[in-house]
C-alpha cells in the first residue's frame, strides 16, 4: 500500500494499547495498533539490533514518531509529521473515547481509503456495512462485493485494512464463527467483539475454551460492555 498524498499522524492511548492515527486532507487514512503487522513503511524506523526494542514507538526527529523494527544498522526517519491538533485526528480520538466508553456504536469520521487497490477498497467498503454487534464470514464479505469465489483474496484485503476498529475488520470471522487472524492480535479482536456485544465469555464460540478464554479486559472495557 502506498500513500500518495501528504499524511500527518498522532498517537492515541486506548484500553487495548497505543494506537497510531494518520490523516490526509481527505479523511482518516490509518488506524494501527502500535507494533501490529502491516504497518506502513512510513511508520517504521530501523536501529542497531543491540538497542532495538521491536514495536516501541519513539521520536526519530522533531515532530516525527516511528515504530522500531528489529534488525538493520541504519535508522530511517518516518516521513509523516506529528499533528495531534489536526481536526480529523482530533475527531477520531474523540469518537474512539466514546466507543471504548460504550457511548458510540457508529463512527462518523471522514475516511480516505484511496491508498488501496480498487479491489481492496471494495472489500473495505463492504466491511463498513457490518453493523456493531454483528459479524460476517469471509464468504459473506466476498458475496457482498459480488465475487463469491474470491474468499482468499478477500481475506488478504481484510488483513491489509488500514483503518482498524473504524473499518471493522475485527467483525469478520472464519467458517462456523471461528476466530481467525487479526493484524492487531487475536486477543484484541476478541476484546473488541466482547465490547460490542458480539460475543461473551459464556461459550459463544468454541475457541473461547482455548487461549481467548483467558482474556482479561481493561476495567474500562468491562464497565462499558453492554
Amino acid at each position: 500500500m502506498k500513500f500518495h498524498t501528504p499524511v500527518v499522524q498522532t498517537r492515541y492511548t486506548s484500553p487495548l494499547g497505543p494506537i497510531i492515527l494518520a490523516a490526509s486532507g481527505k479523511g482518516l487514512a490509518g488506524l494501527w495498533f502500535e507494533g501490529q503487522r502491516h504497518l506502513p513503511p512510513e511508520l517504521l524506523a530501523r536501529a542497531p539490533a543491540a538497542s532495538c526494542v521491536e514495536g516501541v514507538a519513539l521520536p526519530v526527529a522533531p515532530g516525527h514518531w516511528a515504530v522500531l523494527a528489529a534488525g538493520g544498522s541504519s535508522r530511517r526517519t518516518a516521513t509523516w509529521p506529528s499533528d495531534p491538533e489536526h481536526p480529523i485526528l482530533k475527531l477520531a480520538m474523540q469518537q474512539l473515547d466514546d466507543y471504548f466508553a460504550g457511548r458510540r456504536a457508529r463512527f462518523e469520521v471522514p475516511l480516505d481509503l484511496s491508498h488501496g487497490t480498487a479491489f481492496q477498497q471494495s472489500v473495505w467498503q463492504a466491511l463498513l456495512t457490518i453493523a456493531q454487534g454483528d459479524t460476517a464470514s469471509y464468504g459473506e464479505v466476498s458475496a457482498r462485493i459480488g465475487k463469491p469465489s474470491a474468499v482468499r483474496a478477500v481475506g488478504a484485503a481484510v488483513g491489509r485494512n488500514p483503518v482498524s476498529i473504524i473499518v471493522p475488520c475485527h467483525r469478520v470471522m472464519g467458517a462456523g464463527g471461528a476466530l481467525t487472524g487479526y493484524a492487531g492480535g487475536l486477543d484484541r479482536k476478541a476484546a473488541l467483539l466482547k465490547l460490542e456485544g458480539a460475543l461473551g465469555l459464556d461459550g459463544d464460540y468454541r475457541w473461547l475454551r482455548g487461549k481467548a478464554a483467558q482474556l482479561r479486559l481493561d476495567p474500562a472495557l468491562e464497565e462499558a460492555r453492554p
